[in-house]
């Protein structure tokens, strides 16, 4: 009786703090309507494009977090704060396109005069229990308060290591639009943002912005889920077309025939964000190990590319750099250009900044 007693109470503490706005909410009615007219949803939820299982095949659940919570020795984080480059983002030049990286899959672009933000995440935590992931020393040197008026906000899909409650929600009065995945707007409708400024769309659905600006949502191979439920709004990642420039913003994604097909249909690319972090052979189908983003990269038919997901937090078993390190070799054997700006700095698009490897100077 004791030991049910306090399963029954742990479970009540778990229901009760899983009713905190930050866990957003699964869409219903019109919404819910529409996404299931989506040829992606088939049995109560999204689906990729080719059968994708959450874990390689062979492993248990069990097998994977003993191993992940209990085998430490691959995994590393950064020694010494890691450098930086603190960008004033108000003063910009509006007729200069630059990147700005914040580190993991956060990053801000202006281009063609438009400022854009994508997968915001500067809480310094990417987990609702903020000790789990907190954010290396020296990758947080920007918060809200350093963010101009943004036109437009892409969000990739509702993990917290890429949509992040605190962040979007003191950022609201400073954004225009919002660009994302079906589904993906009931949590921002639940926290309080005007639904007119919200567009998500299905997969190869047209966005269409201002003269001369256009977004496509694209493909990604993942899943999505903010609590217990899984792949009830869409996982995606985005073309975005403006008057001289073609970017591919990619979110997480194991490696498939999408990169092919969106290259064939929408690029060439000036510059591609890929997903280089946070992967592991037991879940190889989510996330793309450092020479598959090369290969995607290759697909899209882009210019060069710029890996994200990384030098942010540790999320799986491997060395906090070990991933652009593979990266950057294998570019350099395909004949791909690898982009990797520190922290901070900005990275002109016709410049040719980029190419320090200041992770050298980070203690392992």
């Amino acid at each position: 009786m004791v030991i049910i007693s306090i399963l029954v109470v742990l479970l009540i503490c778990i229901y009760v703090f899983m009713q905190q706005p930050q866990f957003g909410k699964a869409p219903s009615g019109p919404r819910l309507e529409k996404i299931k007219k989506s040829p992606n949803y088939k049995n109560g939820k999204f689906q990729n494009i080719n059968v994708t299982p959450d874990l390689t095949e062979g492993l248990s659940y069990l097998k994977v977090l003993k191993e992940f919570l209990f085998d430490r020795s691959k995994r590393s984080t950064p020694a010494s704060v890691l450098p930086s480059k603190k960008t004033d983002l108000f003063t910009l030049n509006p007729n200069t396109d630059i990147v700005v990286w914040f580190g993991h899959s956060s990053y801000f672009m202006q281009i063609d005069g438009k400022k854009i933000l994508v997968d915001p995440v500067l809480s310094g935590s990417a987990s609702p229990v903020k000790p789990t992931t907190r954010s290396y020393p020296g990758s947080d040197i920007y918060t809200t308060d350093d963010i101009p008026g943004i036109d437009y906000l892409f969000i990739s899909h509702d993990h917290w290591d890429h949509l992040d409650f605190e962040t979007v929600t003191k950022l609201k009065p400073k954004i225009r639009r919002i660009i994302t995945g079906l589904g993906t707007a009931e949590h921002f409708a639940h926290w309080g943002f005007d639904k007119d400024i919200i567009e998500e769309r299905d997969w190869y659905e047209k966005v269409d912005l201002e003269s001369g600006f256009t977004a496509y949502v694209t493909p990604a191979r993942h899943f999505s889920g903010r609590s217990l439920g899984r792949n009830t709004v869409l996982w995606a990642s985005f073309v975005f077309q403006t008057p001289n420039r073609n970017i591919y913003i990619g979110g997480d994604s194991g490696y498939d025939t999408h990169f092919a097909e969106i290259g064939k249909q929408y690029g060439p690319f000036d510059l591609a964000f890929l997903e280089c972090g946070q992967y592991n052979k037991n879940w190889k189908y989510i996330h793309m190990m450092p020479e598959e983003t090369v290969q995607a990269a290759i697909d899209l038919r882009t210019k060069k590319m710029m890996p994200v997901h990384w030098g942010k937090f540790t999320l799986a078993q491997h060395a906090w750099d070990e991933s652009i390190i593979r990266a950057k070799h294998e570019g350099q054997q395909k004949q791909m250009t690898v982009i990797h700006p520190m922290i901070g700095e900005a990275l002109e698009l016709d410049g040719n900044n980029g190419h320090y490897e200041w992770w050298n100077e980070v203690k392992q």
